[in-house]
């Protein structure tokens, strides 16, 4: 069977073999891949990796000189957005998680981070009417904290098919932050094959936080971090799905408000699109998540409830 990416002038069978190696295995992968990328990444000079790019970028449509504002308009207009259960932190989040774009939970250990992406595990599986994506979903688990009888207890908390929901979970988990980044390049055609609509990285920052340490290694990680969320980016916008990347605390000592503050710096401040902070209420299992930073929707706070159903609104 002939390779996709050979149907592209200037691809031949050995280039399109190169390309498969690095994780880029369609032609709406390669238009997105960065020069320099293929450059490092294999023996191919950078004329003709300029020119094959190029070329994908034509076969799918990508324009390479300035559009209106209209046409990012109508672009926008073709965002989804999935429901995360909660009706009061889908209305701090202007309707709910958006697709093309990255939503961070940043918090705290028990603040509910990874309770609400295996709730959006779930509801991303339901239709449209009912507030899903009608897709699959793909997991990185970067900490083994994923757990398949977790999702079952919400699935029939919610009177689903556990099997059925947990079928259209693919899994990884990531050991280190180059496996971590490998299982990213291949995540393009997976994402294709299986129609994802749904992208969680669970944690986004763990392995570059424990192998980077000190101020001599503070460049390299950010660099290698800043490419690995722009590669999340580039993902959302090729397949119109949503990516939720969780992120963790570190203490900032001040006068006043909240001492914890995400971690990853400037980097994760710019490439995510949708910042919230999570914390614990003082009642148990209530939470809160503050909207601290995004393009368009303002700053607030909501409460939510940790439950048998994931998360849910707070009932009294």
């Amino acid at each position: 069977m002939k390779d996709p990416l050979e149907e592209l002038e200037g691809v031949g069978e050995k280039t399109a073999s190169k390309l498969n190696a690095i994780g880029i295995t369609s032609i709406e992968a390669l238009a997105i891949t960065p020069i320099q990328e293929i450059t490092s990444k294999t023996d191919i000079k950078h004329d003709a990796a300029f020119k094959i790019v190029n070329k994908a970028r034509e076969h799918v449509g990508l324009k390479s000189d300035f559009v209106s504002a209209l046409e990012i308009w109508e672009k926008q207009k073709t965002k989804m957005r999935c429901s995360t259960g909660c009706q009061a932190l889908d209305q701090l989040l202007a309707g709910g998680i958006e697709t093309q774009a990255i939503t961070e939970f940043a918090g705290e250990y028990g603040s509910g981070k990874t309770t609400i992406c295996k709730k959006l595990c779930v509801m991303s599986q339901l239709p449209s009417e009912k507030g899903g994506l009608s897709g699959s979903v793909l997991y990185f688990d970067t900490e083994g904290t994923f757990s398949s009888l977790r999702i079952q207890q919400i699935a029939e908390a919610m009177k689903l098919d556990p099997e059925t929901i947990l079928g259209r979970i693919i899994v990884s988990r990531a050991y280190t932050s180059d496996h971590q980044a490998f299982l990213l390049d291949h995540a393009f055609k997976i994402s294709k094959d299986e129609n994802v609509k749904l992208v969680v990285v669970d944690s986004v920052v763990s392995h570059f936080r424990s192998e980077y340490i000190g101020r001599e290694s503070l460049a390299e990680r950010q660099q290698r971090l800043n490419n690995y969320m722009h590669k999340l980016l580039r993902l959302a916008e090729l397949y119109n799905l949503a990516v939720v990347v969780t992120n963790q605390a570190q203490a900032d000592p001040q006068y006043f408000g909240d001492p914890n503050r995400p971690a990853g710096g400037h980097v994760l401040g710019h490439a995510s699109t949708h910042r919230v902070l999570l914390r614990k209420a003082s009642k148990e299992p209530r939470r809160i998540a503050r909207m601290f930073d995004s393009p368009y929707i303002p700053e607030g706070e909501c409460r939510f409830m940790i439950s048998r159903k994931g998360i849910e609104d707070v009932t009294d």
